[in-house]
C-alpha cells in the first residue's frame, strides 16, 4: 500500500478514535466532574502533542535512526523482513512493551531516570490527552528504542505507521477518564482502571501497574494492584506528592535544578515570562467573547457600543 494512503487512513482513525474517547470521556466518566479544558490541557495539547511531537520526530528519524541506517551494514540481521505484515506488526508491539513494561519500572526505581518521567505523573487530572506528557529525554530513548528496530531489522514500511497508530490509541484509552470493565480481558490488556490508579497519588499504586498495552507483565511480574469498582475503591488524588512546574520549558528545568516556582515570581523578568502565555490566553478569550457583540448592533448603536467598551477599557487599564 503506498505510504501516502496508508498515511491518510491511520490518520482519520487516529482523529475517529480521539472524537469517540472525548465523547465516552463526557458520557460514562471515571472521575466526575473533570472538565475538559482542565489545569494543564494546553500544555499537554501544544507543547507535548504538537510542538515536541513534531520536532522528536525530525530528531529521531532523521538524526539518529538515519544515520545508524547509513553508516552501517544491517542485513545480516534483517530476520523480519519475509514475515507476515501482521506478524510483524504483533512482533514488535509485544517486544517493545516488555522493553517499556522494564523500563518503566527502572524510571520508578532510579532518582536520575526518575526525573525523565516524574513530568509524565505531574498532571494533577488525568485524561486522554494526558498520556502525551513525557520529558524529551524519554521520548528520545523509548521511541528510538521502539522505531529503530523496525527500520534496521528490515521490516516492512507500513510497520511503523501502523504501530505508531497503535501507541497513540492505546495511549489515549489507558489515561482516558472513563469507566470501563474489562472483566478476564484485565490479565492481558491494559485499561484505565488499572493505568489509573498507577497515576494516582498513593504509595501503594508507586511501584505498580507499570505496563502500556499489555497488562500481563504487571500479573507476570507481580506488579499489578487493582482493588476493583467497589465503592471507595477509586482514587481521589492524582499527580505528585510535591509542586511541579506548570510551564513546559520549567518542568524541563526542574528535572536538572529543582527550584521553587513561587518563589522565583519575585523576579519581574521571571514574573513577564511567566504570565505571558496566560495573559495571551486572556486576551483572545477576552477579545472573542466581545467581537460577535458587535456585529448584532444597528450603525447608531454600534458605534455607541464601541464608545462605552473604550470607556470599560480605559478605566480597566487605569485601575491596573
Amino acid at each position: 500500500m503506498p505510504q501516502e494512503k496508508l498515511l491518510t487512513i491511520t490518520t482519520t482513525i487516529l482523529i475517529c478514535w480521539v472524537i469517540f474517547i472525548i465523547a465516552w470521556e463526557r458520557i460514562s466518566p471515571y472521575r466526575k466532574g473533570l472538565p475538559f479544558f482542565r489545569e494543564g490541557f494546553w500544555i499537554d495539547l501544544v507543547w507535548y502533542t504538537i510542538i515536541q511531537s513534531y520536532f522528536l520526530k525530525i530528531l529521531i528519524f532523521d538524526y539518529i535512526i538515519a544515520p545508524l541506517q547509513h553508516h552501517f551494514n544491517w542485513s545480516h540481521f534483517q530476520f523480519v523482513k519475509d514475515w507476515p505484515l501482521a506478524v510483524q506488526v504483533i512482533f514488535f508491539v509485544v517486544v517493545h512493551d516488555l522493553y517499556i513494561y522494564l523500563f518503566h519500572r527502572f524510571q520508578h526505581s532510579s532518582k536520575f531516570f526518575w526525573r525523565t518521567h516524574e513530568a509524565h505523573h505531574s498532571g494533577k487530572e488525568v485524561d486522554f490527552l494526558a498520556g502525551s506528557r513525557s520529558h524529551v529525554v524519554e521520548i528520545i530513548i523509548n521511541q528510538t528504542i521502539e522505531f529503530a528496530p523496525i527500520i534496521l531489522l528490515g521490516a516492512a514500511p507500513e510497520v511503523v505507521p501502523i504501530k505508531a497508530l497503535i501507541d497513540a490509541m492505546f495511549g489515549m484509552f489507558i489515561h482516558a477518564n472513563v469507566n470501563v470493565k474489562m472483566g478476564k480481558l484485565r490479565y492481558f490488556l491494559n485499561s484505565p482502571e488499572l493505568h489509573l490508579w498507577h497515576h494516582a497519588n498513593y504509595q501503594e499504586v508507586f511501584h505498580a501497574n507499570f505496563g502500556t498495552k499489555l497488562s500481563i507483565w504487571d500479573y507476570m511480574f507481580k506488579t499489578v494492584y487493582n482493588p476493583g469498582h467497589a465503592p471507595g475503591n477509586k482514587p481521589e488524588n492524582w499527580g505528585l506528592g510535591y509542586d511541579y512546574p506548570k510551564d513546559y520549558f520549567l518542568q524541563h528545568a526542574f528535572s536538572v535544578k529543582r527550584f521553587d516556582e513561587q518563589k522565583l515570581l519575585k523576579y519581574s523578568w521571571f514574573k513577564r515570562y511567566y504570565n505571558l502565555r496566560p495573559d495571551a490566553m486572556k486576551r483572545a478569550v477576552s477579545w472573542w467573547n466581545k467581537a460577535p457583540v458587535k456585529v448584532k448592533y444597528k450603525k447608531h448603536k454600534l458605534q455607541k457600543a464601541y464608545s462605552t467598551n473604550a470607556v470599560e477599557t480605559n478605566e480597566t487599564y487605569s485601575n491596573t
